[in-house]
């Protein structure tokens, strides 16, 4: 799998840390430490680019190509 670069947009609020990705949406976490949610952001991130990866290929069910799309 090619790895991407994403952007967590990150901040403090009271005693939580919350974020989210800001190409993503959807993908959104809250934890007490900013390590923490940094790790959480992460998995949640892969986590929703498989399901949508998988979703992609169920709807087109047969007879279709990849291709790779540079922005």
């Amino acid at each position: 799998m090619q790895q991407n670069m994403y952007t967590a947009v990150t901040k403090q609020d009271g005693d939580w840390w919350i974020g989210w990705i800001e190409e993503v949406p959807g993908v959104n976490c809250q934890e007490q430490t900013k390590e923490e949610l940094l790790k959480s952001l992460n998995v949640t991130l892969r986590e929703a680019l498989e399901f949508n990866r998988e979703d992609a290929l169920r709807v087109a069910v047969s007879n279709y190509q990849e291709e790779l799309v540079l922005v």
